[in-house]
């Protein structure tokens, strides 16, 4: 008999709690309510929020909204600079930023005003482009320098000093595997100093999804596709389960991703991202259930 199981560890973060919960009472009280970037990487929820009366706009819509506008800046956080033109703009910011990013925020704005004018080299463990990073190097004028990668560190200068940090959402082996590798490549005598700066309640996810996917026969994994979290956990589960799937959409799911029938020995398992709300990984099982023609 095919039984289901959806992951209690999985779901939202506290950072992401916080961000929809603002927009929420924000649309509540108002439907004028603009989000800048999807306020989570994840489809269905900006949608439902949308539906509630939020606007998700870009930069350039941003630009072009009137004085007295609601804006939601979203957990990723915003650069310095993106404040200021809200501000001149006479626009209404609802800050949204998770604590932990926020945190991060001031920590690498403190370390590059520490060494303005020096010879430093800030460098950032993360993706290049993603909203956090941007909010990141944004607190460095733009100098900060990016790594996603071990093969990425290679273009440092290591004649050169080093402050270390990462991206909040990044793996914490990789981390550490960088850090050896600069300290084994950097001049003798040349300062490096790193900050793990990962946030726990990301990192702390890990071992509990590759002791899940590996108890299943077989696993379903919903996230958005912009999901930086979500691809690192699913690597995870992949990794210990070769039958993982990712989904971010019901409308993904196969029936050949199934079992055969309900009647085999088998256990289901599904879980998600930081940013997956329960309510999905509820209707995904409720979705295998109508396919397999379980009660």
């Amino acid at each position: 008999m095919v039984t289901i199981e959806i992951d209690e560890q999985s779901g939202f973060c506290f950072g992401v709690v916080n961000a929809i919960r603002k927009a929420e009472d924000e649309v509540n009280r108002a439907p004028d309510l603009y989000c800048l970037g999807d306020i989570v990487h994840n489809t269905g929820e900006v949608q439902r929020l949308e539906q509630k009366g939020m606007t998700t706009i870009d930069y350039e819509q941003l630009y072009a909204l009137p004085p007295g506008k609601r804006v939601l800046f979203r957990a990723h956080g915003e650069p310095p600079e993106v404040y200021l033109m809200a501000a001149e703009k006479g626009l209404k910011i609802i800050d949204a930023t998770c604590p932990v990013v926020l945190k991060l925020q001031r920590f690498i704005r403190e370390i590059y005003q520490a060494h303005k004018g020096e010879e430093w080299q800030i460098v950032i463990f993360g993706k290049p482009g993603h909203a956090e990073v941007n909010g990141l190097v944004g607190q460095t004028d733009g100098t900060a320098i990016v790594v996603p990668s071990i093969e990425q560190a290679r273009k440092l200068d290591f004649m050169k000093p080093i402050e270390l940090l990462s991206q909040t959402t990044m793996p914490l082996d990789t981390f550490g595997d960088l850090v050896d590798y600069i300290k084994n490549n950097i001049a003798q005598g040349v300062p490096f100093f790193y900050h793990d700066t990962i946030c726990r309640s990301v990192a702390l996810r890990i071992p509990g999804i590759r002791t899940f996917a590996s108890q299943h026969s077989r696993i379903f994994f919903v996230a958005g596709r912009k999901s930086s979290n979500g691809h690192m956990l699913f690597t995870q589960c992949k990794a210990v389960n070769p039958q993982s799937y990712f989904l971010s959409d019901l409308s993904e799911l196969t029936r050949d991703m199934l079992p055969e029938s309900k009647d085999v020995n088998e256990t289901i398992g599904i879980c998600g991202a930081t940013s997956s709300p329960r309510s999905q990984m509820e209707a995904l099982e409720t979705a295998i259930r109508k396919l397999l023609r379980m009660p």
